[in-house]
C-alpha cells in the first residue's frame, strides 16, 4: 500500500465530493498502479495553494496547455510523497523559495478530468488526475517568475478573481470549495 493511499484513507472529507473522490482514489489504487503516467486512465498529481500573508490572495499561474489561470502542481511521476511533489512544483513553476507550509495534511482532494491534448509534440489521451492539494503561505513581495515551458504568467489574485479568470468550468467548484474550507480553518 502506498504512503499516499494511507494518507488518503486517514483524510477526513470536507463534503460529498471529497467523500466520493476519496473512495475513487482507493478503488483506483486497488486496480492499477497510480503513481506514474504509465497509467493513462488515472494517476496521482499534487497541487499547491499559496496564500499571501493576509490570506486574501492566492498565487496563480497561467497554464499554457489549459489556456487558463489556475493553481499550480504536477504529476507524482513515481514519487509517493505528495507534499514533496507539491513543494517541488511550487518552486519550479513560480521560482518562489521563501514559503511556509500551513498544514501537513492536504487542504483538499479531488479527481479532475483532463481532456486529451498535445504536450511536447505527443498526444496525451483524456484521463483523470487523482489530485491532492496542500496549503502554503508566502509574501507577495517575494520574487516570482514564470516557467516558460509550463506557464506564461504568475500573479497574485483574490479567489474571486481566480474563479472569474479561470476558463476551466470544472475547476471553479473546486476553487470555491477550497476557499470555503480555508475560511473555516484557524490559520
Amino acid at each position: 500500500m502506498s504512503k499516499t493511499i494511507e494518507m488518503i484513507k486517514k483524510y477526513v472529507p470536507f463534503n460529498e465530493q471529497e467523500e466520493k473522490d476519496k473512495q475513487f482514489f482507493i478503488d483506483c489504487e486497488k486496480k492499477e498502479q497510480i503513481l506514474t503516467r504509465e497509467n493513462e486512465m488515472a494517476h496521482l498529481t499534487s497541487s499547491y495553494i499559496v496564500l499571501n500573508k493576509s490570506h486574501d490572495k492566492v498565487l496563480c499561474t497561467y497554464h499554457n496547455i489549459y489556456k487558463s489561470w489556475t493553481w499550480g502542481g504536477g504529476h507524482a511521476d513515481g514519487d509517493d510523497d505528495m507534499l514533496y511533489v507539491a513543494r517541488k512544483e511550487l518552486e519550479e513553476e513560480t521560482s518562489l523559495k521563501n514559503y511556509k507550509l500551513l498544514s501537513e495534511s492536504p487542504i483538499s482532494i479531488e479527481s479532475i478530468p483532463v481532456l486529451g491534448h498535445v504536450k511536447r509534440g505527443k498526444y496525451v489521451p483524456a484521463h483523470i488526475h487523482l489530485n491532492v492539494t496542500y496549503l502554503f503561505e508566502a509574501a507577495e513581495e517575494d520574487e516570482i517568475k514564470i516557467k516558460p515551458d509550463e506557464n506564461s504568467g504568475v500573479a497574485w489574485m483574490t479567489f474571486d478573481e481566480l474563479i472569474e479568470k479561470s476558463t476551466e468550468l470544472h475547476m471553479k467548484p473546486i476553487y470555491k470549495k477550497i476557499m470555503k474550507k480555508i475560511q473555516t480553518l484557524k490559520l
